[in-house]
């Protein structure tokens, strides 16, 4: 996918479509002129420096988040702290002058073992620097369980935090992976769930929302 981010602070600028928006429109329909996506910081147990990189969709509806390090685990092979991961994402996003956006879904992959009576969660925070407004979601997994997980955190429109109008504040991602031994037994067995992919197959895809401000 064009337009990689790397935690490193590249910045990637794609030009929209020649297509006019209307004065209200709809639902993941994009601005007329170019998006910018800056990575601010990149941190967590769960996204070392290096590890996560961010892509915006050519038709600027959606941007995925590539991770290759992200696993929480209980039992063999496993240290105290690893059984939470988490990894907050700060973003930047310049839109033209009159757009308001917002995340209106996010797309989870990844892939689970939990042992007979091991548990696991999947979490994720949305709100912008200096609001009040935050949306979270959780999903749970339970043992037995050996295979390949997809989640989607999905808002209503008139339940979207909205990015304020005329102002720049920052976006930001925070989510966590979490797993519990539960009945198993973490001496004999080990449990894990993971958001990450040696060849990058496994990704997180948020869908933008956008709607243009009041005028002034």
């Amino acid at each position: 996918m064009p337009g990689v981010l790397f935690v490193s602070g590249a910045t990637a600028a794609l030009l929209a479509g020649s297509a006019l928006v209307t004065a209200a429109p709809a639902p993941f329909t994009p601005p007329p002129d170019k998006i910018v996506i800056d990575v601010a910081s990149v941190n967590g147990s769960g996204c070392p420096l290096g590890t996560a990189a961010v892509a915006l969709a050519p038709d600027h509806t959606a941007f995925t988040v590539t991770y290759s390090q992200y696993l929480a685990q209980v039992g063999l092979g496993s240290q105290p702290t690893d059984f939470r991961k988490n990894c907050q994402i700060n973003l930047i996003v310049h839109v033209p002058q009159g757009y308001s956006y917002a995340v209106a879904s996010a797309d989870y992959r990844g892939y689970a073992h939990l042992e007979r009576g091991a548990r696991a969660t999947q979490k994720a925070s949305y709100y912008f620097q200096g609001s009040p407004d935050t949306a979270s979601r959780t999903h749970a997994f339970n043992g037995p369980l050996d295979n390949d997980w997809q989640v989607t955190d999905s808002t209503d429109w008139d339940q979207l935090v909205w990015a304020p109008c005329g102002v720049q504040r920052n976006f930001n991602i925070n989510t966590e992976l979490r797993v519990s031994a539960g009945a198993s037994d973490p001496a004999k067995t080990n449990s894990f769930v993971a958001m990450d992919s040696a060849d990058g197959d496994i990704r997180t895809v948020y869908h933008f929302a956008w709607k243009t401000c009041p005028q002034r």
